[in-house]
């Protein structure tokens, strides 16, 4: 997910706009899905939209949100295959701040920030589609390498960092919904409805599955021993073994939800084009419909969902969670319309949100080294402490993303894994021009 390093007041630097030349279906080409994303900041012919920047980095705190719990609870991040997610409903029967608290934060965090990412990424996709046909390139034509790549580093960040990597269903998907993106709006429209309508129903059935299935799991601090010495002992080639050995079912999340990324790829494009993301005040007017509609459904739906609780947790995270994320797409959109926008935290937002690639990978590595044995060991230290060591834990980790986004941009147009990844495909589109 690479970032594009346009700046505020034009185009990215060293673009040129002849079409067909070879070095300018490179450089479309090397731009990764989040660079996409960035992309978007490009209106008809408006100039940078600075909301897809702040969602950007929005999202990538959010998961961080999520994932923390991942790192930090018993059993690692694989634990969560032997444990239930402490809900509102687990809450309510132990009433205590530790665990409102810890409640209300995951109720915040999970599913809706994955939401918002995958649908930045089809607003991306959108703006991808556009220059590569002003520019008379094919389509999806290089588009599909840039796919492929994500598709490698996500097999790499899932082997050596993080069990439940994202990227690698994302780049699956991607190829998917720009092949859709050469068709008319009434084929996108009827696959993005039919994708929906079969996830929605999976979700249904996998619930009821859940709720008619007796309880195995052992509670939240169901992890097994085995699994708690692996992450609080173990070491870091351990580690790596446990997740390949568990590939099949660790990697089944980007399937069964497919339907959804597909969906929300589509509603992303949709968004973007009827101008959601821009400012004025066509785009203010369906940024007030987005955060009324998906907050005033989503935001009910996954508190519902979380009272019924862990049951209920595919239609919390799949269902309700996505819902929910067009309402904070059009919320955020709505405070950054009145905001200053040129303040320091939309900075560090802004920032963060254009090297989102760099910060996923990140702020993964950092809560490894954190929490697990072959680092500093802070799951297995504060292991019956309460929930409060793992906000810190997430604040200062978001605190380090945005920091270093913002210092490192102040000397280099990319972030690091953004570079490699532009180098690496513009390379492969050089070795394509000399056969």
């Amino acid at each position: 997910m690479s970032m594009r390093t346009e700046r505020p007041g034009g185009t990215e630097s060293g673009e040129s706009t002849a079409p067909g030349r070879a070095g300018n279906a490179a450089e479309e080409a090397g731009r990764a899905p989040a660079e996409a994303a960035e992309g978007a900041e490009r209106a008809t012919g408006a100039g940078r939209l600075p909301l897809l920047d702040v969602l950007r980095g929005l999202a990538i705190l959010g998961t961080l949100g999520m994932n923390i719990w991942l790192f930090a609870g018993p059993g690692g991040e694989l634990g969560i295959l032997d444990r239930d997610m402490p809900t509102l409903a687990s809450a309510a029967a132990d009433p205590g701040a530790g665990a409102v608290a810890e409640a209300l934060f995951r109720l915040a965090m999970n599913g809706t920030s994955l939401s918002l990412l995958t649908l930045l990424f089809g607003a991306g996709l959108a703006v991808q589609y556009r220059s590569a046909r002003k520019r008379g390139l094919p389509w999806p034509g290089p588009y599909k390498w840039r796919a492929l790549f994500l598709f490698f580093e996500g097999l790499v960040h899932f082997t050596l960092v993080f069990a439940w990597d994202v990227l690698m269903g994302y780049a699956m998907t991607a190829l998917v919904a720009a092949w859709l993106l050469a068709r008319g709006p009434r084929v996108r429209v009827a696959a993005a409805a039919v994708a929906g309508t079969v996830h929605v129903a999976l979700m249904g059935v996998g619930t009821a599955l859940l709720a008619a299935s007796p309880d195995t799991t052992g509670g939240e601090g169901g992890a097994s021993a085995e699994l708690v010495r692996l992450y609080a002992e173990g070491t870091y080639p351990e580690q790596v073994a446990a997740r390949l050995e568990n590939a099949a079912v660790l990697r089944l999340e980007p399937v069964m939800t497919f339907g959804l990324l597909l969906a929300l790829f589509l509603c992303g494009v949709f968004l973007f084009r009827a101008g959601a993301f821009s400012p004025g005040a066509q785009g203010r007017r369906l940024r007030v419909r987005m955060a009324v509609w998906g907050l005033g459904t989503g935001v009910p739906m996954k508190a519902a969902a979380s009272l019924l609780g862990g049951d209920w947790f595919l239609i919390e995270r799949y269902a309700a969670a996505p819902v929910a994320a067009i309402g904070v797409a059009g919320l955020v959109g709505l405070v950054l319309d009145r905001a200053q926008r040129t303040g320091p935290v939309v900075r560090a937002l802004s920032d963060l949100g254009r090297v989102a690639l760099s910060g996923y990978v990140l702020q993964n590595v950092l809560a490894m080294l954190a929490c697990y044995g072959f680092g500093l060991g802070l799951a297995a230290r504060f292991a019956d402490s309460g929930p409060w060591w793992v906000i810190a834990l997430w604040a200062a980790i978001g605190a380090v993303l945005l920091a270093g986004s913002t210092l490192w941009l102040r000397r280099f147009r990319h972030g690091p894994l953004e570079a490699v990844q532009k180098a690496a495909l513009a390379g492969t589109a050089r070795r394509r021009t000399a056969r």
